[in-house]
């Protein structure tokens, strides 16, 4: 990658600059991302321990877990150190580094959000092919495609922004190194870089909503048909459930990416990212999991397990 950049490092202006408010958000974001890494890796050991959950449905919310404890540790310790020190500067190879990461595993969310509705689908509509359309084989591709696509997505981003000239201003009006924030630096033609930025993220986002939409139509037609009013709400609350944080991850990215860098009102995107960088990753786990009856026996199972043995011990 050619680098033809004078800047050697930037400065993240933050999410807010008022001084007697520093504090106060380093305390709520603080609590935020321990409750993400409490209740993301909290699911993630509760699948392995328990054999019950051992399914393609948890088998997606593990790796759904994985990807949001991370890619909310690769924005928000930063954000945190910035409000405790008023730190706020990166270095550019540690700017390029969080870039890809973050796109990385917010392009394997995604993709992993398009195979848990294509895993419900098979279970509601085709329940009695439901074991062998979703193998341990189709599960364990599903999951390596997207890891493997985001980080050939992550790497055509990164090449696309730094290989801009930044010569000019280091200021980043954000609170991380997102792709518009930083193309926005760049005192070199951005028009080509931009076009490759809206086309790419444009095609991941609406590859997997149609996956999205699709699987949920079929969903919808099926609950429909049943006869059992009990069944029907059942179904009806995890789907919105699930549309629920869809919505929000979805509309977030897609107000986010698809429109040039020239467009963007940086404030605004500061407090649209919060939402998918610090609290989607942090409601996940209730979303998804916690709300489901047999996540619940595991972990009361797991919790007994435990008081058991110290007992023993003690």
């Amino acid at each position: 990658m050619e680098n033809n950049t004078e800047v050697t490092g930037f400065i993240l202006l933050g999410l807010i600059d008022v001084p007697h408010l520093q504090f106060p958000l380093f305390i709520m974001f603080t609590l935020i991302y321990l409750i993400t890494v409490v209740g993301n890796l909290g699911m993630i050991m509760l699948i392995l321990l328990d054999s019950g959950l051992h399914s393609p449905m948890y088998f997606f919310l593990s790796n759904l877990s994985l990807v949001d404890f991370c890619y909310s540790t690769v924005v928000t310790p930063k954000v945190m150190v910035g409000f405790l020190k008023g730190d706020k500067a990166i270095s550019y190879n540690a700017c390029a580094a969080q870039m890809f990461f973050f796109v990385a595993l917010a392009t394997a969310e995604n993709f992993l959000l398009a195979s848990m509705a294509y895993d419900r689908y098979a279970a509601v509509c085709k329940p009695l092919h439901y074991t062998t359309t979703m193998t341990t084989s189709v599960c364990v591709h599903l999951a390596i495609g997207s890891y493997v696509y985001s980080f050939i997505n992550a790497s055509i981003h990164i090449r696309d922004t730094f290989s801009l000239s930044f010569c000019m201003s280091n200021l980043v009006h954000h609170f991380f190194c997102d792709v518009p924030a930083v193309m926005a630096l760049s005192c070199s033609d951005r028009h080509v870089s931009e076009l490759i930025l809206v086309f790419v993220a444009s095609f991941n986002t609406l590859f997997a909503l149609l996956v999205i939409l699709i699987s949920y139509l079929f969903i919808f037609i099926t609950i429909l048909k049943m006869h059992s009013a009990e069944g029907h709400l059942k179904a009806l609350s995890t789907c919105a459930s699930h549309l629920t944080t869809v919505s929000i991850f979805y509309g977030t990215v897609i107000f986010m990416y698809s429109q040039p860098s020239s467009s963007h009102s940086m404030d605004t995107d500061k407090i649209a990212s919060v939402f998918y960088t610090m609290v989607i990753p942090m409601l996940n786990p209730v979303v998804y999991s916690l709300r489901n009856k047999e996540v619940k026996n595991a972990f009361k199972k797991v919790v007994e397990k435990a008081t058991l043995s110290l007992g023993l011990t003690f």
